[in-house]
């Protein structure tokens, strides 16, 4: 009797778990993704040009480029909205470098 239970508790069950969610749709490498356009605000000063870039409402590098000089810029790496790092090239940003052994 329990096996005549079990076995038709089994086959009641597994319609349930035989069906499978739809396949997710595929991407097409081709199409860009949407990036949304970031916003730049242009500050005037005597001594350098400030660009702010925002995206979402949300500071994420500056540019600052001088009357003398090379332009550096100032990036949010962690999106904590605090600018935390400077580099004087977003194409080459400096090698990660950490402390292993100090003495």
């Amino acid at each position: 009797m329990t096996r005549t239970l079990l076995l038709a508790g089994l086959l009641l069950a597994s319609p349930l778990f035989a069906a499978e969610p739809p396949p997710p749709l595929p991407v097409d490498p081709a199409e860009p993704a949407e990036v949304p356009e970031p916003e730049v605000t242009i500050i005037q000063r005597e001594d350098r040009t400030i660009e702010e870039y925002r995206v979402n409402g949300r500071v994420r590098y500056v540019k600052v480029i001088p009357k003398v000089g090379k332009p550096y810029y100032f990036v949010d790496t962690d999106g904590d909205g605090t600018l935390d790092k400077r580099f004087d090239d977003l194409d080459n940003p400096p090698i990660n470098q950490w402390i292993l052994l100090r003495w």
